[in-house]
């Protein structure tokens, strides 16, 4: 095998994030519901047997030491494969949106090049070194989605109800990204919600909890208190995901917009919004198209 092309990295939304508590080494303690979406970047993989690697960037600019060239290196590092590769990303999703297209580029690159180096690492070694590079990216290596807490390690797949699954999304972008230790270090963080429980969640998964981090996020740009209010009064709900600056809300049937959902839907004529019908996806897309790895 010298390629692996047309990789999909699919973002992911959180229906619900609370601030449990902060450890003695200052990371947050959170618990969330990771939802993947059918909204995804593309990368491709193409074997280099001189040891470099090399990131093309398909559609935008990345910067140039991103997260999924990390993950390529510190995998090469760790495996101690001689071989190399190059990098094609095409970039769909919007970054500093909450939405995870970082992490999940960085996921789709290890779960790849696993295969195309020939590592056979398990899948909860890929988690290990996926936690390094940052505390969402195990979560796209397992492929589930699923009930996480911790610091992002402790990772439980969860069967969301059809329900939620065949429910249309409606996301809107503002223009401004939100730089996550801003949130984080925010004094206006609550870190104190009380523990939940999935049975609870799953009585009512749409309309379960808060998103802690959104209080401090409306803090920090008006854009997102704005968008939070449009879709609010377009749609009737109103959720940011992560840590921002993205706001979703469900969509009822009757209502669902016939020409999907964009910014000026809602009399948003800035073309640095962006909006977009998504839904949820049952599993990674991955998982049906490489080779099997033991957990």
């Amino acid at each position: 095998m010298s390629a692996l092309l047309g990789l999909p990295a699919p973002a992911k939304i959180n229906l619900f994030l609370h601030v449990t508590g902060r450890r003695p080494d200052g990371y947050h303690l959170l618990q969330s519901v990771f939802m993947l979406i059918d909204w995804q970047d593309s990368i491709d993989l193409t074997l280099r047997s001189d040891g470099c690697l090399q990131r093309h960037d398909l559609t935008v600019t990345l910067p140039d030491d991103d997260l999924c060239l990390r993950a390529a290196r510190l995998l090469q590092q760790e495996s101690g494969t001689p071989l190399g590769c190059d990098i094609g990303i095409r970039k769909h999703v919007p970054w500093g949106a909450g939405l995870g297209g970082g992490s999940s580029d960085a996921a789709t690159v290890l779960l790849g090049l696993n295969q195309l180096w020939g590592l056979q690492w398990s899948r909860t070694r890929l988690e290990a070194l996926a936690l390094r590079l940052g505390a969402d990216v195990p979560f796209f290596v397992r492929g589930r989605n699923a009930w996480v807490e911790g610091v992002g390690e402790a990772i439980t797949p969860i069967e969301l109800p059809h329900s939620v699954l065949k429910t249309p999304l409606a996301l809107l972008k503002p223009p401004v990204a939100v730089p996550t230790a801003a949130i984080f270090g925010s004094p206006a963080l609550k870190r104190d919600t009380p523990h939940a429980i999935v049975a609870v969640f799953l009585a009512a998964p749409k309309r379960f909890g808060r998103n802690d981090l959104q209080e401090p996020a409306t803090a920090y740009s008006n854009q997102i208190s704005q968008a939070l209010e449009i879709m609010q009064n377009r749609f009737g709900n109103s959720r940011m995901t992560g840590s921002g600056s993205t706001v979703f809300s469900w969509i009822d049937d009757d209502a669902q917009p016939e020409n999907g959902f964009q910014p000026c839907d809602v009399g948003l004529n800035d073309p640095d919004w962006v909006g977009r019908v998504t839904r949820g996806l049952p599993r990674h897309p991955l998982l049906e198209m490489l080779d099997p790895i033991r957990d």
